[in-house]
């Protein structure tokens, strides 16, 4: 597994999630959370990124090499 998602599982299981935090599940809530930790990292990423160059594609590639293993 990517070790950026691992990561974000890790921040997922230390947070007061829907559901009570403490373990990855696989409730709807959970995956709700997870899916908006990820949205949220790649905003970082995108942000990161455009403030050293304004392109779209260099933002899809940090994104693309921030999550592929």
């Amino acid at each position: 597994m990517n070790e950026q998602i691992k990561e974000l599982i890790k921040q997922m299981d230390q947070a007061e999630t829907p559901t009570g935090g403490g373990a990855f599940t696989l409730y709807d809530t959970d995956l709700e959370y997870f899916a908006e930790l990820i949205v949220w990292e790649c905003m970082k990423i995108c942000e990161d990124v455009m403030k050293k160059d304004n392109s779209a594609l260099a933002c899809w590639s940090a994104i693309k090499g921030t999550f592929r293993s």
